[in-house]
């Protein structure tokens, strides 16, 4: 079987595209991002009608929905170019958590709540939100811990709880909740944000600040919702969490390593002006070593979400590949960051270059959809399973 890593031409040619399109139109709008929780709905809106005009709008969802329909491994490449800035994925409506959610709704939706949620989401109409994540003691790293729950009642549903740290439920039109319905299952329902019940009850303070919405506190006061509102089938919510949490994962991945190499490039750019000591910082050695690190970081991260992509579009479940991707790539960024903003100097951590905003937007990644440990958790835990399986092992 034929190994390859080139990239399709068309693709290439839309990648220059998305790549002229960040630094001309995206690129000077980030001095709009002065809010902790975001742009403002009208710079937003305008990126997005800028984007749809460009012909780059929502790259990864069906064209029957208004999209481009890249397969995976196609929205590596558009998305790490559109990752480059922090509003990139914004302005081509591929940022989470609505790209996930685009993707659970297409494949896990009836045709009436596609009509209802996912074509307004697909054509930048909506945002939504996807309400997994508790206090202590709920469920966070540990999704067996979910205590908000949801019971009969009449002919639909009452749900209860609380969740937190939920990404964009300021000024969503929805979100997509996950709710224990038995001992051992969980149901996603489908809540607009006006139903009686539902509320936002603050909007957290957090080191990022470019997630339209934020991360929020949301509460189900016996939030009735009617029997349509489930998506998929009752007690099936844990394994539909599978079907988004996997590419979620690793369109992530792609996102920041675009931020990672902006950043990179930044770096190198002051490395090869700057003088000191007689010479030009990035003729030393010590500049030199942070440089060829950064190098290989990005270009490990980009094999493994390439590999990763592949997998999903062969077929294969990819949790391994995208829990390697997801703890490398969070990693590697953060790395790369750090390096960027210490060859740059004190410049590095001043507002004169977005750096230092960079890293807090990048620190986080680590955390969310599954903090690093976990992730090599489960790794391990494959591995000593396939080990107790060889019998030459046994």
């Amino acid at each position: 079987m034929a190994i390859e890593f080139g990239v399709d031409g068309e693709i290439e040619k839309l990648r220059q595209r998305v790549r002229d399109f960040v630094d001309s139109e995206v690129i000077p709008r980030e001095s709009d991002l002065t809010g902790p929780h975001g742009l403002p709905d009208e710079v937003r809106a305008a990126l997005q009608a800028a984007a749809r005009e460009a012909g780059l709008f929502a790259p990864h969802v069906p064209a029957g929905y208004g999209g481009l329909g890249l397969d995976t491994r196609g929205q590596a490449v558009i998305f790490e170019e559109a990752g480059r800035s922090p509003l990139g994925p914004v302005a081509l409506n591929c940022a989470a958590p609505d790209e996930g959610n685009m993707l659970l709704l297409e494949r896990v939706a009836t045709a009436a709540q596609k009509e209802r949620y996912l074509r307004p989401l697909a054509e930048g109409r909506t945002r939504s939100c996807f309400a997994m994540t508790e206090p202590a003691p709920g469920a966070g790293a540990d999704p067996g811990l979910l205590t908000t729950s949801a019971a009969r009642a009449g002919d639909g549903w009452r749900i209860s709880g609380r969740k937190h740290f939920i990404t964009g439920a300021q000024g969503a039109a929805f979100a997509i909740v996950m709710a224990r319905t038995s001992d051992n299952g969980a149901t996603m329902f489908l809540v607009d944000a006006d139903t009686p019940g539902m509320s936002v009850t603050r909007v957290i303070d957090t080191v990022d600040s470019s997630f339209s919405g934020g991360h929020a506190e949301v509460v189900f006061d016996e939030c009735d919702v009617a029997a349509d509102a489930v998506l998929g089938r009752p007690d099936e919510g844990f394994r539909y969490a599978q079907v988004r949490l996997g590419p979620a994962r690793l369109t992530h991945c792609m996102r920041w390593l675009g931020l990672a190499t902006r950043a990179h490039d930044i770096a190198v750019g002051y490395a090869a002006r700057r003088r000191v000591f007689g010479s030009v910082l990035g003729e030393l050695g010590m500049a030199q070593a942070q440089i060829a690190d950064n190098e290989i970081d990005i270009a490990a991260s980009r094999a493994l979400i390439w590999q990763a992509a592949w997998a999903l579009d062969n077929g294969r479940p990819g949790r391994q590949e995208t829990s390697v991707a997801k703890v490398f790539v969070a990693e590697a960024v953060g790395r790369v960051l750090d390096r960027s903003v210490q060859l740059c100097g004190a410049l590095g951590v001043s507002a004169d270059l977005p750096l230092a905003r960079f890293l807090g937007e990048v620190r986080p990644f680590r955390i969310y959809d599954g903090p690093s440990e976990v992730h090599r958790m489960s790794l391990a835990r494959r591995a000593i399973r396939r080990a107790a399986q060889d019998p030459v092992h046994s």
